[in-house]
């Protein structure tokens, strides 16, 4: 398989507008062997809460499963440094590309990259 694996906090504003593409990459890539992982690490004190998080996924339409990282220590074991970042792993278990920040922030085409490097991926 090849994953996608994100790092947010669901209260940060930029990871917010970056859900929608991981829910579309779920919904269209899902049967074709892409696995997206959400990793919630928080920022605040309310994102600690599991119903919290559980109620804001349910609300973000998530469908695929989310890891409560209250430690922070997935997120220091792969080495991020802001939310949102999002990683692809090949179906080798190698981290190939990422993206760190809103995936379309001011123009960017961080979603339009992505599904790219996904689509490559998937091919291999």
């Amino acid at each position: 398989k090849v994953v996608a694996v994100h790092f947010y906090a669901f209260q940060c504003i930029n990871c917010v507008r970056n859900l929608p593409h991981y829910k579309s990459w779920h919904e269209d890539l899902a049967d074709k062997g892409l696995v997206v992982i959400g990793i919630q690490t928080p920022e605040t004190s309310r994102e600690r809460d599991v119903a919290a998080v559980q109620t804001a996924a349910e609300q973000a339409g998530i469908a695929y499963s989310v890891l409560m990282d209250p430690s922070a220590d997935n997120w220091k074991a792969w080495g991020n440094t802001m939310w949102p970042t999002v990683y692809l792993v090949d179906k080798e278990g190698y981290i190939r590309t990422w993206w760190q920040g809103e995936l379309n922030w001011e123009g960017a085409t961080g979603e339009q990259t992505m599904r790219e490097h996904i689509t490559k991926l998937l091919a291999e």
